[in-house]
């Protein structure tokens, strides 16, 4: 094992944050949205070179769909059913009036593509693919072999389709298949039952609940659109109404609506920040190393991690093994980045107000589009020192692994750690 001072690696996972979650709320108001948030169209991320005579030569990869229409109407009916019951006693100012009619403009527009992958998200998957190739282009070389594996939801299939274009549009020569198949879903896009059922633990709901109390609700915006907010409360849920107006107004980011901001601009900064807040905390209880729920929740991806490991090994003993790429869900990413412990999100903590200041950011694991690169370098195929760079979102990550190669880790080393994690976890407990 290769050893960094101890305060090295404590300061790394950390350092990488140098914005505040309020300055990225101000760059990109979808960022406050979570699992919302929207893949960057460019990415300017710098690639350390590596050691000297190593050579990328295999991608292990997973990756969520890009861009979609809002799951279900849940969401939407949400705000949409209260707007409706206080129009139809006359209680609406003119700014309501046209946020109802953005409301129904929205509605009409993703009505039977409930879930689907839109447009802009195969844009995003096609342009990951063309960059993929550009930085590592020993791998996708005349020839090559690539794997490409989808989970059974049609988005998921969407963006491997659109990326395996576009890889055979950039070398057409490559041998690529395609999988889709329930076989799979085993580790693609394993859901723990007895996990999920156990997060919200009586401390959690506690802590959660006192968490959120001062976060909720927006008296400013219930007197821009309604005209008697104290008779509308009888109608209107204040913190419901407000906190999905605002996923909506940011949702449709995603859509080709995009342009139409209006219901965004209804909001505040710091109104989106105290949503991203309230979410952010709920997805650590969800899938964090949270101490409130006993820190398990990570593990509901212990197969997936396995399997990438049990791929790489098997892939290792190829002269050109070529790319194996995977694509699925947000609920898979997040806790396989918090498993592994991907630039610091391994964070064990039962103080939700700790999350922000050590850089707990869901949003900058999992937007529409994000995905895990595990990038393997090697001299020779008879070199047995492989070398493994990790890339969350195409930016190089760090490791809770000493190395002497930063960015770069040993792969012996990713192996064994990984391994002695998952022996360790006891699902009977």
């Amino acid at each position: 094992m290769r050893y960094l001072p101890l305060y090295l690696l404590l300061l790394l996972p950390w350092s990488l944050n140098a914005q505040t979650v309020m300055d990225l709320i101000r760059e990109m108001p979808t960022y406050a949205s979570c699992n919302y948030h929207i893949y960057p169209d460019t990415i300017t991320a710098q690639q350390t070179p590596p050691p000297a005579g190593k050579r990328p030569f295999y991608i292990s990869h997973y990756g969520r769909h890009g861009s979609r229409y809002i799951n279900n109407r849940t969401g939407f009916d949400t705000p949409y059913l209260m707007m409706l019951q206080a129009d139809s006693v006359n209680e609406l100012t003119p700014i309501g009036e046209r946020v109802l009619q953005e409301i129904r403009l929205i509605m009409a527009d993703t009505e039977g593509r409930w879930g689907e992958l839109t447009s802009y998200g195969r844009e995003q998957h096609r342009m990951i693919a063309r960059r993929m190739v550009q930085n590592f282009p020993e791998v996708f070389c005349k020839g090559a072999t690539v794997k490409a594996v989808s989970t059974i939801v049609p988005r998921c299939m969407g963006s491997m389709g659109a990326a395996v274009m576009e890889l055979l549009q950039a070398e057409p020569t490559m041998q690529v298949t395609m999988e889709v198949t329930k076989r799979n879903q085993w580790y693609m896009n394993h859901q723990d039952r007895q996990l999920r059922r156990n997060y919200m633990t009586p401390e959690a709901r506690k802590a959660y609940d006192a968490y959120i109390a001062s976060r909720m609700g927006n008296s400013r915006l219930m007197e821009q659109i309604f005209k008697n907010p104290d008779i509308v409360k009888e109608i209107v849920d204040e913190e419901y109404f407000s906190y999905y107006l605002m996923k909506m107004g940011i949702f449709q980011h995603n859509t080709h609506l995009r342009q139409n901001t209006f219901l965004r601009e209804l909001f505040h900064i710091e109104d989106l920040y105290r949503m991203w807040q309230v979410d952010n905390a709920l997805w650590y209880i969800q899938h964090g190393a949270c101490k409130l729920n006993g820190g398990r929740q990570p593990y509901s991806q212990r197969h997936l991690l396995r399997r990438l490991i049990a791929d790489a090994d098997s892939c290792l003993q190829l002269p050109q093994p070529g790319a194996q790429l995977r694509y699925g869900h947000d609920t898979v990413l997040l806790p396989l980045v918090c498993l592994i412990g991907i630039n610091g999100y391994d964070l064990a903590t039962d103080n939700l107000d700790e999350l922000e200041a050590k850089g707990w950011w869901c949003s900058s694991v999992f937007p529409m589009g994000s995905n895990l690169q595990f990038v393997f370098y090697r001299s020779s195929p008879k070199d047995s020192d492989v070398l493994l760079k990790v890339l969350l979102n195409e930016q190089e990550a760090t490791l809770p692994i000493a190395t002497d190669c930063a960015p770069y880790y040993h792969w012996s080393d990713f192996r064994s750690y990984c391994l002695a994690k998952l022996d360790a976890y006891d699902s009977t407990r």
